[in-house]
């Protein structure tokens, strides 16, 4: 039989040592494979070890557990069994009220043993053979989450970008941008004329300020103009790409918004 084994990824060492010795007590068999405490360690530590189970703090440097999740969900192998996935969390009971509507457990610091033995039952529970799409599952439940999230909005949607072009600021519409893509520190952005900027901000910084309606987030990663897209073709595997008006590039679509064009 497969040992059962779990990820911890948070980024306060004591209470990620605490959960893991609780865990320990209620769970004997449950092997703990990877420790890390940040949201990309997280990522990469899944990919790397394909664990049963991910214990995800909220708030964590980088990626939060949220943001660790819906990058899991892009880039899990086909075919390989999705973690079940626990959130660890200080939120108020408002947010608590969206983890309980996503069915997604979650365990609130500091960890509680007696809340958390009821955690491990109902993943023990989860772990039973069934027929159900695991990941499918969690990325159902994820929308849900950030959909119930409380998001930063702007005022009034961002109308102009300042791009730096040597020593010259160019003012450019947002109306002209086709899509934006995350390039380390930066965000790149690609207009209507061909050409190509980098601006100096991320991507998690710049979504607040785009109008959400005309903005579509269609991978962690990307941020398309939706009148800019011309068609969204899906391929043998399943899986989306888009073509844009007046660009060559094809931009793929996550599973996590692959919803937003289920008319196909």
């Amino acid at each position: 039989m497969k040992p059962i084994t779990a990820l911890i990824a948070e980024d306060e060492a004591l209470l990620a040592e605490n959960l893991r010795q609780e865990l320990a007590k209620l769970w004997p068999e449950l092997q703990i494979v990877a420790q890390v405490a940040h949201g990309q360690a997280a990522v990469d530590a899944a990919l790397a070890h394909k664990p049963t189970l991910c214990f995800l703090d909220i708030r964590m440097p980088g990626m939060t557990g949220l943001e660790a999740a819906a990058a899991l969900t892009e880039d899990w192998p086909e075919g390989e069994p999705f973690p079940k996935l626990v959130f660890v969390t200080a939120y108020d009971q408002y947010a608590l009220q969206a983890f309980e509507h996503a069915a997604v457990d979650y365990v609130l610091k500091p960890v509680q043993p007696e809340r958390l033995a009821q955690t491990v039952a109902r993943l023990k529970e989860a772990l039973a053979p069934k027929q159900d799409d695991a990941l499918q599952a969690a990325v159902q439940q994820l929308r849900s989450l950030l959909s119930a999230a409380p998001a930063a909005t702007a005022a009034q949607p961002l109308r102009l970008l300042q791009v730096s072009v040597g020593s010259s600021i160019v003012m450019v519409p947002v109306d002209e941008v086709i899509f934006f893509e995350a390039a380390d520190k930066y965000v790149r952005v690609i207009v209507t004329s061909g050409k190509e900027h980098l601006v100096r901000i991320s991507l998690r910084e710049l979504l607040p300020q785009l109008d959400t309606s005309r903005f579509w987030q269609i991978h962690r990663s990307i941020v398309v103009r939706s009148d800019a897209i011309e068609r969204a073709v899906r391929d043998e595997a399943g899986k989306l790409s888009l073509h844009l008006h007046g660009c060559k590039e094809r931009l793929g679509v996550s599973r996590m918004y692959a919803h937003l064009f289920k008319g196909l």
